[in-house]
């Protein structure tokens, strides 16, 4: 008997592997190698245990696709040959005959068509003595529904209701928020209109306080007419309103601007839009374009 292999040498892994070009298949013959060693068996051929790996073989999952459209493939077959054989209904044989006849043109065997020929008719000319009538037959509509008559001209007649009110209400809503918008402008515009008075009549205050000053008048011709200090309690405005005539606020903005603007023009030939103090009354008539803001503008 010859010498015993040594199992465990290169040279016989290299052998006895699967393929020398798969790592994997070498390293695997080693492991079984070492196995077989440390037991005391005799080791088989590698081979026998590891079959080579062909290199022909197909992805996973392929065939499997195969057999599946195969199946589909059938099903499909199945379900048109099943069509083909069902027995049709009343209706639908109906629907081809009508559909078949609509289709062809009426021959000679029609009594009514050869009526129509014997007074001079041709096939495809218009109708009437004068050639202005119809030229198609009139259409055939049939009722497939259970619903009686009338009922599509009353489901259309609710559809058409249901819009106009939709848009009826679609215009609402826009005359609302055209409305709203409106109404918040002219708010906003009174408002700034209302702040625009206040600073005149707060600027005409302090003009007819200074002018006044100028003048030696130590107390105004109202009280309103000049800016009250802020340390002024509140008793000495009550006993101020009791001596008026009237409150101011009875007065708006408006009234008081237009008071005291037409005061300063009388005692002191004075505009607070123009800012300037006019040498007499026929100055001030001649120069300055008005008494109110919007003359100015």
């Amino acid at each position: 008997m010859a010498e015993e292999e040594d199992y465990m040498s290169d040279s016989f892994i290299n052998i006895h592997s699967g393929d020398e070009d798969d790592p994997g298949s070498s390293l695997k013959s080693w492991l079984v190698s070492r196995e077989y060693f440390a037991s005391g068996r005799k080791l088989p051929a590698l081979n026998l245990l590891f079959p080579p790996f062909s290199r022909e073989d197909v992805r996973p999952g392929v065939p499997m696709l195969r057999q599946i459209r195969e199946a589909r493939r059938k099903e499909e077959k199945q379900q048109e040959a099943n069509l083909k054989n069902r027995q049709k209904s009343v209706k639908e044989e109906e629907r081809e005959r009508r559909d078949i006849g609509l289709k062809n043109a009426l021959g000679c065997e029609n009594k009514g068509f050869a009526l129509l020929q014997k007074m001079g008719y041709k096939s495809g000319q218009a109708l009437g003595r004068s050639g202005d009538g119809i030229v198609e037959p009139i259409p055939l509509n049939v009722k497939t529904g259970k619903s009686g008559l009338g009922h599509e001209s009353l489901l259309k007649r609710k559809a058409e209701e249901r819009l106009e009110n939709y848009r009826r209400k679609i215009h609402m809503k826009n005359q609302d928020e055209e409305k709203a918008a409106e109404q918040f402008r002219t708010r906003l515009k009174n408002k700034q209109d209302e702040m625009k008075l206040q600073g005149d009549l707060r600027r005409s205050q302090r003009a007819c306080q200074q002018l006044d000053t100028q003048k030696n008048i130590q107390v105004p011709r109202e009280a309103w007419y000049w800016i009250r200090p802020e340390e002024e309690t509140e008793e000495e405005e009550e006993e101020e309103q009791d001596e008026d005539e009237y409150t101011s606020e009875d007065l708006s903005v408006l009234e008081k601007l237009q008071i005291l603007t037409g005061y300063l023009r009388e005692e002191h030939l004075y505009c607070i839009w123009c800012g300037t103090a006019y040498e007499d009354k026929e100055d001030l008539s001649s120069n300055c374009p008005g008494p109110t803001s919007a003359d100015h503008d």
